[in-house]
């Protein structure tokens, strides 16, 4: 494994730089910049390809000096703390960042469960709800989280932390075609007899206990501020809502706060508990 040592802001630097904040850079590098201990323990784990480590050998632990010994890499960087202490997003600087490269948009690849049960987030406005909803399909047991039309980007460094290791553990698949949509729907519905596709609301709808999620579906949650679009809507085989209190002055939640209590339901059905 080769180490180069960056005493300055030289290009390399720069590219690191630009992977921590220029999507479009990050997308024409196919890479992007993590840190993290969760982060990277998980993204090891689930075997996503470390392109490279970053350091200052001088401030590694055991767990960073072990982590950079057994994960092999192309090349690894050695940087001076200053240097470290900028590129971090944390108070306290992050003893080891990764290059990692992203990993290819293929529907057809990802494996499911013989009941599966797919989240779909429409236009995700916000980095923090992106990356709690990533952690939330984790937690509760989806099998995939697509994203759909123009949002923030995935591999933001925003949304890597908020989703902590979740990020890597949980298949997420950006889907920019609708008809790639539709087709793949299509053909669930042809491999999992009785897939239905469910759609979120804020208006008055069938509440959401009252609506049977124990058989194979796609739960699809709209964009912060307008909700489902129209024609994801008229997609959907049932609408569904999660009524609030009579008193409440508040007509909906946060979408992510959402998207965990509906999930939830799912998981509760499927338990077996009485629907």
């Amino acid at each position: 494994m080769e180490e180069i040592r960056i005493y300055n802001k030289n290009n390399i630097y720069q590219k690191f730089q630009v992977l921590k904040t220029n999507r479009n850079k990050r997308y024409r590098y196919h890479e992007f910049l993590v840190e993290g201990v969760r982060s990277l323990n998980e993204a090891v784990e689930n075997h996503w390809k470390i392109q490279s480590f970053l350091y200052d050998r001088d401030h590694l632990s055991d767990w960073a000096r072990d982590m950079i010994r057994k994960v092999k890499t192309q090349r690894n960087y050695c940087l001076p703390a200053g240097l470290m202490a900028e590129l971090s997003g944390k108070e306290d600087t992050s003893e080891l960042m990764a290059v990692i490269e992203m990993r290819e948009d293929v529907l057809e690849k990802v494996p499911l469960s013989e009941n599966p049960f797919i989240v779909l987030f429409d236009r995700p406005s916000n980095k923090g709800n992106l990356g709690t909803m990533i952690r939330s399909c984790d937690g509760l047991g989806a099998d995939l989280l697509l994203l759909t039309g123009h949002g923030v980007d995935l591999y933001d460094p925003d949304v890597v932390v908020s989703a902590m290791g979740s990020f890597f553990n949980l298949p997420v698949i950006r889907v920019e075609d609708n008809s790639q949509l539709v087709a793949y729907i299509t053909s669930l519905r042809e491999r999992y007899p009785g897939f239905v596709t469910i759609g979120t609301t804020a208006h008055q709808e069938t509440p959401v206990y009252h609506v049977d999620l124990r058989g194979p579906l796609m739960l699809m949650m709209g964009n912060e501020t307008m909700g489902l679009s129209h024609a994801f809507k008229e997609f959907c085989d049932r609408l569904c809502t999660i009524p609030m209190g009579e008193m409440s002055y508040a007509s909906s939640f946060n979408v992510s706060c959402a998207a965990s209590i509906l999930m939830y339901e799912v998981t509760r059905q499927r338990a077996g508990q009485r629907f």
